[in-house]
């Protein structure tokens, strides 16, 4: 017994999986089983099984023993990585809400570090609970390049598993943040862990180039202001036009189903700083706004079945930038929201999605950077990314600038059509990205 007092916090430091699993999961158990009953009653969840009385903790009548209230079922616990589930049913008259607002007490009646509730199914809700925080230290991925194109594991969500950005399964992510959230180092990361993969990065900066100008060596084309940006953006629907032109000729409904000789090379599309975009100062200006903004949402109508994907990125994000940026936001699927300066942002990248992921949103902290709450149509999670350095970042853009793919059509857009930056060719043998994968 001595023995194993000892080696519990060795074993829990070094092998923190085999120790939830071995000893912590058990544990936790037997203190679930033991505070349910009692936990319910205390916060409200419990029913009298008679109309007329009210039940009240601890009451005794004439030395009888205070009823027993109804409390909700229950199904088995289920462990995880990091954590455990369970479905609990509700009772009559019992909605989500009431276990979310309970979600704080039963933390801290099972000692761990947080209680997740989501709705299951009508008439059930799902508990999720995580020991420890797994998004104070996320661990790097031992290696970059995954074996599945388009998909990178960027961080870790607070179930514990990887943060996967998968533009197979959602092609145009928007990704909103103040300075110092973590915005960049999300974009670094998902750069690193594009760049060894055969695809096109474009990168549109309108800060002149500040940020996205560390991976020029990895990018197939790069402006640096908005007149080139409005150039670049309509080159790109010109060559998304000329994709879908190709799958006609060849009666298939997207690049995925011409034969791997005739498939173009995906193209990433990165935009930092939205709002440089749309922000307007005179009539010349608003012309250049309007035409960046109807060649965006054009690239996010048409690019995911011809092979061009968007990443649009912003400190602040709002319907005052102009009818254009909700229009765009509509087609955005992925959404991605850190710290943020003002609350409009947030709405913006949450508010039409999940009201519960807009107030976790709200609630990250200062100190809280890289920690974002992403968002689908699919649900919400907190998450955090790897940290990926401006340095990291620069180096890995540097070591696979061998694989920028050459998009003529783009450079010439530029510079003019007798400069072109030499690369590969703009085709590239790629898997079919329309089938279902295990992994």
């Amino acid at each position: 017994m001595a023995s194993t007092v000892v080696a519990a916090p060795i074993l829990r430091r070094r092998y923190p999986t085999a120790w939830w699993l071995a000893v912590g999961f058990p544990l936790t158990c037997v203190r679930l089983t033991r505070t349910w009953r009692p936990l319910m009653a205390g916060c409200g969840l419990a029913v009298s099984r008679k109309a007329a009385l009210t039940v009240v903790s601890g009451l005794v009548g004439n030395g009888a023993p205070p009823p027993q209230p109804r409390v909700p079922r229950r199904g088995p616990i289920r462990p995880t990585l990091g954590g455990f589930r369970l479905v609990v049913r509700l009772l009559p008259g019992q909605v989500p809400a009431d276990f979310v607002k309970a979600a704080p007490a039963m933390a801290e009646a099972w000692q761990v570090h947080g209680v997740r509730v989501t709705p299951w199914r009508p008439g059930y809700v799902r508990l999720v609970a995580s020991v420890d925080d797994p998004l104070a230290a996320p661990r790097v991925p031992a290696q970059r390049d995954g074996s599945r194109l388009l998909s990178v594991a960027v961080g870790v969500l607070e179930s514990g598993v990887a943060w996967v950005v998968d533009l197979r399964q959602i092609p145009h992510w928007l990704i909103v943040g103040a300075t110092r959230s973590g915005k960049s180092t999300l974009i670094n990361a998902l750069v690193a862990g594009l760049a060894p993969q055969p695809v096109a990065l474009v990168g549109i900066d309108c800060k002149g180039g500040m940020e996205l100008s560390l991976y020029e060596p990895r990018l197939s084309a790069l402006a640096t202001n908005r007149a080139q940006a409005v150039r670049l953006l309509s080159a790109l629907v010109d060559l998304t036009l000329d994709r879908m032109a190709l799958c006609r000729a060849a009666r298939v409904r997207n690049v995925w189903g011409l034969p791997q000789d005739e498939r173009p090379v995906p193209v990433v599309v990165i935009v930092d700083e939205l709002a440089e975009l749309f922000l307007v100062a005179s009539r010349s200006e608003k012309d250049e706004a309007h035409a960046a903004g109807t060649a965006l949402i054009r690239l996010a109508q048409l690019g995911a079945a011809l092979g061009v994907f968007l990443v649009v990125a912003g400190q602040r994000v709002g319907s005052d930038l102009g009818p254009g940026v909700t229009a765009l936001r509509a087609q955005l699927g992925g959404r991605v929201c850190h710290r943020v300066a003002d609350p409009g942002t947030a709405e913006m990248a949450l508010g039409d999605l999940n009201p519960d992921a807009l107030k976790a949103a709200q609630a990250i902290r200062p100190e809280q950077a890289g920690t974002a709450v992403l968002a689908s149509g699919d649900g919400w999670e907190r998450a955090r990314s790897h940290l990926v350095s401006e340095a990291d970042a620069e180096a890995i853009a540097a070591e696979y600038g061998h694989l920028t793919p050459d998009l003529p059509e783009l450079h010439a857009a530029l510079h003019g059509p007798d400069i072109t930056k030499p690369g590969p060719p703009g085709v590239a043998v790629i898997e079919r990205l329309d089938l279902d994968h295990d992994n």
